[in-house]
């Protein structure tokens, strides 16, 4: 049993399995029963994607990632950008401006120098784009067989102005939530080329820096409550990660929410829930009903906004979960996932 693979591991493997770097379910109780207690006193841990601190009477937020997508090279992006990208969406969830970067690669030995030298460049390119700076970083070797050809970790700083408050714990009964455009575009991309899929379209990866969007968001004036991307575990996790968190319910539309009818017949040839794949251009906002609309406008005239949606509210009904209601009329439990539909996606 233990040479198994299956989409929800065995939650009480004495060994780390694929689950546990999903972002679900078996990725939490890591952290909580392993990692933190093992940190002990020294652990300061807000478990969001970036942590607020106060250096000289200055807010800060700061992020690290890591970046182990296979293949390295998909259509719309590689693991370069997604370096960059990722990081710097976690600091700006935080409604920070990101500012500077660390890089730093683990290489197979063996990988070729003109493979590197496209995943460096796809970095430069993305940090120009994105406005960021990469001001140090670090590059280590291990033998062949014992990597993937390239893993890339990035950590990003970035400065939260006065008066800016966003965090999961805010999110409160009547917030309305929206997602900025069509979900699950990375994760499909990723599968599609992974496995030599053919869906009679290449679906492209939605990779892409979100602080500007963020900017036009905060420049409304709204009182912005919470944003998230949701990267692993898709819309889905991130949802039950802040209802718990704030101690309130979700409920969802399954009609609003945006899926582009190849990611939709993609699912559904694969047995797949859009809610539960992978973005990586993509953020979800809880805002206050009364600026819902102000921001809806913002997002919308920014071209990775052009698509965002209301896709539900939070409610005080079933506090910690998240409740979709279907097409049919029905109604369903979106629970946190215990794995990953798709390892090794960012």
């Amino acid at each position: 049993m233990d040479s198994w693979v299956c989409p929800v591991p065995l939650r009480d493997s004495p060994n780390i399995v694929m689950g546990h770097g999903g972002g679900g379910a078996m990725s939490g109780e890591l952290v909580e029963h392993l990692f933190l207690p093992a940190f002990g006193a020294s652990a300061v841990a807000g478990l969001s994607d970036s942590a607020v601190v106060s250096v000289g009477g200055v807010r800060l937020a700061f992020s690290t990632d890591s970046f182990v997508v296979k293949p390295m090279t998909f259509p719309g992006g590689s693991i370069g950008d997604l370096a960059v990208n990722g990081t710097v969406n976690d600091v700006a969830m935080s409604g920070a401006r990101p500012l500077v970067l660390s890089t730093a690669f683990i290489l197979e030995e063996g990988t070729t120098l003109a493979s590197i030298a496209h995943v460096a460049e796809a970095v430069g390119a993305a940090a120009q784009i994105a406005g960021v700076k990469l001001v140090t970083g670090d590059t280590k070797v291990v033998d062949s067989g014992h990597g993937d050809g390239v893993y890339i970790n990035t950590s990003g700083i970035g400065i939260i102005d006065e008066g800016i408050d966003i965090r999961p714990e805010r999110a409160r009964p009547g917030d309305v939530v929206i997602v900025s455009g069509d979900i699950g575009v990375h994760g499909v991309a990723i599968l599609s080329c992974r496995e030599g899929l053919e869906f009679g379209t290449t679906i492209r990866s939605d990779t892409a820096a979100l602080n500007g969007l963020v900017a036009d968001m905060i420049a409304t004036g709204a009182d912005l409550h919470v944003m998230r991307d949701p990267t692993r575990g898709g819309v889905a996790a991130s949802l039950n990660e802040i209802a718990r968190s704030a101690g309130v319910g979700v409920s969802l539309s399954e009609r609003a929410l945006p899926v582009p009818p190849e990611v939709r017949d993609a699912c559904g040839l694969l047995g797949l829930d859009p809610l539960y794949v992978a973005n990586e251009g993509k953020l979800l906002a809880f805002v206050d009903p009364a600026d819902a609309d102000k921001v809806l406008a913002a997002m919308r005239n920014n071209p990775l906004g052009g698509r965002a949606a209301i896709i539900g509210s939070v409610v005080a009904e079933h506090p910690g979960m998240v409740v979709a209601k279907t097409g049919l009329g029905g109604t369903r439990v979106v629970d946190l996932p215990a794995g990953e539909q798709l390892p090794r996606i960012c």
